[in-house]
């Protein structure tokens, strides 16, 4: 493993910062317990139900006589912990993942401990069926193991306090009618809520000392029952940092100014009064919010956040407007006990527009402030993109703003409704991390976790972790495929090859149901690709294409195009049998959907043999797998970008998410200068006021879909040109389109560096520009059917 020991620590409130990284000297650290029973005892609350909702904090306190450069810990929860130190939040866990791989985050406590009495705190919660789909659990549990001799004056055992919060209660989400998984929302009633718990000067002595399970905490492999399999975190822990709404937009039987929202000045309730604020951030984020309020004894405060607001027909339309239009949304709810206090939900929202609605009882309640703080994955903006379209940059940004708020403890597909990490969103999403961010760890810890979801058939899950199965078997397709991106991106071999079992378990399940004439027959599960189909009688759910039962030339191209990329990959490592087998399977699949569904009248690949639908889909995935001849592949996607014949419904149109595959088609076929004139759905969206992109065209569930953010990976692969020429991208083949600009550059992140480009197009049609690629990497300039080599360093270029 690349990262087998991180070491972390905390700045400020909630802004992680890694204080120490495993080095030569200290590459011992944290090994013992990877391959050892751990001394610590999982920990839980005395006679509290196992497997019930409930909120627990913890606490012991220990003595130091001088406080060490270092003081390591082992932490992990189930559900989840967050960590204090003397009053202060270290950490919030463990990275989600399966029962099989529990994470467990490794914590240098150090900056935090003082001379004499230290309190340890933690509160941790386990919901039960309130908790969210992508959280897998056993029971509630809590671990701390120390490193050493010094340190396991901390380990979990019954020395530790225990108390069960009873103030929590969870909100059922249910007035948005539609899939949402969440989780449910928090009610807090603070006259139960034990206020400064988790400060030195709380008085615990009235607390039980906690119970300590049966079994031993222990690591992956070890031990003789199921519960939790220890495994080291291998992705630096969420960053955090202060955001705040920017306007009050309207207000209900109450006083409020924008000063509220910048935390300058209060706004005051009276008793006996209902009130409703409604505050627009300008812009969609994932936030902790935290609300103060004081006064107002028993006065109650939802707080409902929302993407966007809608109108009497539930349509969102114009994402900045509020008139005639009102806010529903998943909900958070506070009672008030009389003090200043502050609330926040255990996990974070999703929310451009925040509403909230008092209703005080006999006193008034002061809103001292709100504020949120971000959260998500650490993904550094290390690429930039400009060019003549100034009107690209929106796109960029927004797609930016897009990729980041669906990056978490694993990619999501969407951060309001699901939080889940589905395999097709994934392989876009990785995408734009390895060339906007240049970091790996995610996409790594994905490909993991989809290897660690197969069952017993052999696929992947469609999403993982997810406490609830669902297969999609084209999604374990495109997970042999992001292995695929991987290799070729990134010189990583022994990670690869361990993958290669499990590429060949989701390829044997699809080569067992090819029917006799090599198109896919009857298949089980939901075969997604788009949600450009509706409901059918062969699939009860939308985004199926026709043929699932037998003879889709969609379904049938996607095996062939993840046989051609698996031979590659087996081929690298020597499989040449293999690889020569996927290779065939291959040819045999795309000469029978050539031979059974192209339809010469028309110039275009049926969706099946029948010939009476036809997609997008189909002919950009037989371009993509050369089903039909190289020099008929312009002008065949030509003809489906702009149909000559029939009505927009008669060739069913690639949605946002498998534009993505078209825009490669684009650029395969040296007609990448038609990439900037395809994105006028991203304009589109703009105009309506998104500041994400949406999972599908209006009218849209998600407003913040990373799949739709994938012009961000073209705006650097096809319009700047940049592509790995080998595997581990050891070489790079830059062929940049233009179109109708006069100018484009860019930089992206590289495992030696950073390459950079700036071209421009000559009156005469040719192009000039600079380039720049990291040492000891070479690579070839095309323009036009031109080609000239490139060497390490800076060089300019003219074709």
């Amino acid at each position: 493993m690349r990262f087998a020991l991180i070491c972390l620590t905390l700045s400020s409130l909630l802004s992680y910062k890694a204080h120490c990284q495993s080095t030569n000297s200290d590459s011992t650290l944290g090994k013992r317990w990877q391959t050892s029973y751990w001394d610590a005892r999982w920990i839980v609350m005395p006679s509290a139900p196992a497997r019930q909702y409930g909120v627990y904090h913890f606490r012991k306190t220990i003595s130091l006589a001088q406080v060490p450069a270092r003081f390591l810990v082992h932490v992990s929860a189930d559900n989840r912990y967050r960590l204090f130190v003397n009053g202060q939040s270290v950490a919030l866990g463990p990275a989600r993942s399966d029962l099989l791989n529990w994470n467990y985050e490794t914590l240098n406590l150090a900056p935090y401990l003082k001379p004499g009495p230290n309190v340890l705190a933690a509160q941790v919660w386990y919901l039960s069926e309130s908790a969210p789909f992508a959280q897998m659990s056993f029971q509630a549990g809590f671990v701390m193991q120390g490193e050493g001799e010094a340190e396991k004056v901390v380990n979990t055992d019954k020395s530790w306090k225990a108390f069960r919060n009873e103030a929590y209660e969870p909100i059922k989400t249910d007035k948005l009618q539609t899939y949402i998984v969440v989780g449910d929302g928090d009610r807090v009633t603070a006259s139960r809520y034990p206020w400064g718990w988790e400060q030195p000067a709380y008085d615990d002595s009235r607390w039980p000392n906690a119970q300590a399970l049966w079994f031993s905490a222990k690591p992956r492999g070890l031990g003789s029952d199921g519960n939790w399999s220890l495994v080291p975190r291998q992705i630096p822990l969420l960053e955090s940092a202060p955001v705040r709404l920017r306007s009050v937009r309207r207000v209900e039987n109450g006083r409020m100014t924008d000063a509220f929202v910048a935390g300058t000045a209060p706004a005051e309730v009276p008793a006996r009064t209902k009130a409703t604020f409604l505050l627009d951030g300008a812009v969609l984020t994932n936030a902790y919010p935290e609300l103060t309020v004081s006064g107002g004894k028993s006065a109650t405060i939802t707080l409902a956040y929302a993407e966007a607001l809608v109108d009497a027909k539930r349509q969102k339309g114009n994402r900045n407007e509020i008139e005639g239009r009102q806010l529903i949304g998943f909900e958070d709810q506070f009672i008030a006990d009389g003090q200043r206090r502050t609330f926040r939900p255990l996990w974070f929202r999703t929310y451009r527009y925040v509403q909230i609605t008092v209703e005080t009882a006999d006193e008034p309640l002061t809103l001292n402030d709100f504020v949120g703080q971000y959260t998500g994955y650490p993904l550094a903006e290390k690429a930039r993109f400009a060019s003549s379209d100034n009107s690209l940059t929106d796109i960029w940004n927004v797609g930016w703003r897009t990729a980041r708020l669906c990056a978490g403890e694993n990619y999501f597909d969407c951060p309001y409704y699901e939080q889940l990490q589905y395999v097709g969103d994934t392989r876009v999403q990785a995408m734009i991390s390895l060339y906007v961010s240049g970091d790996d760890r995610l996409m790594r810890k994905a490909i993991l976790d989809f290897d660690n979801s197969r069952i017993p058939d052999g696929l992947t899950q469609s999403r993982y972790p997810s406490a609830d199965l669902q297969v999609i078997p084209p999604f374990s397709l495109f997970w042999v495929c992001m292995i695929h991106d991987y290799w070729m991106h990134r010189q990583d071999d022994a990670f690869v090859k361990s993958l290669l079992p499990g590429m060949a378990s989701v390829l044997r399940w699809h080569e067992d149901r090819l029917a006799e004439n090599n198109l896919n027959g009857p298949l089980g599960f939901w075969n997604f690709v788009d949600w450009a189909w509706p409901e059918s009688e062969d699939a009860r759910i939308g985004g199926v294409p026709p043929g699932v039962r037998g003879g889709s030339s969609v379904l049938s191209l996607q095996q062939a195009y993840t046989y051609l990329r698996a031979a590659e990959v087996f081929a690298h490592y020597g499989q040449n049998d293999v690889a020569e087998n996927y290779r065939n399977l291959a040819s045999r699949i795309k000469k029978a959907v050539r031979e059974t569904c192209w339809d010469a009248n028309r110039g275009l690949m049926a969706d099946t043999p029948a010939k009476k639908t036809f997609s997008q889909h189909a002919n950009i995935m037989a371009v993509l797998t050369d089903a039909v001849p190289i020099a008929q592949q312009p002008a065949l996607l030509q003809k489906i970008m702009a149909p000559a014949t029939g009505s927009p419904a008669d060739l069913t149109q690639a949605t946002f998410y498998f534009k993505f595959y078209l825009f490669e088609a684009l650029k395969k076929t040296g007609l990448g200068d038609q990439l900037v004139p395809q994105l006028k759905p991203w304009r589109d969206m703009l105009a309506l006021g998104l500041t994400t992109f949406a999972e599908q065209p209006e009218p849209t569930r998600s407003d913040c879909h990373a799949w739709s953010a994938s012009p961000l990976y073209e705006f650097l692969s096809t319009v700047c040109g940049i592509t790995p020429a080998e595997p581990g991208f050891r070489s790079v083949r830059i062929e940049p389109f233009l179109g109708s600009l006069t100018f484009a550059e860019g930089q992206m992140p590289h495992p030696s560096g950073e390459i950079a480009v700036r071209f421009e197009k000559t009156a005469t049609g040719g192009l000039k520009g600079v380039v720049t690629l990291p040492a000891g990497i070479t690579g070839t300039l095309v323009w036009k059917g031109k080609s000239r080599a490139l060497v390490a360093g800076r060089q300019e270029v003219s074709l």
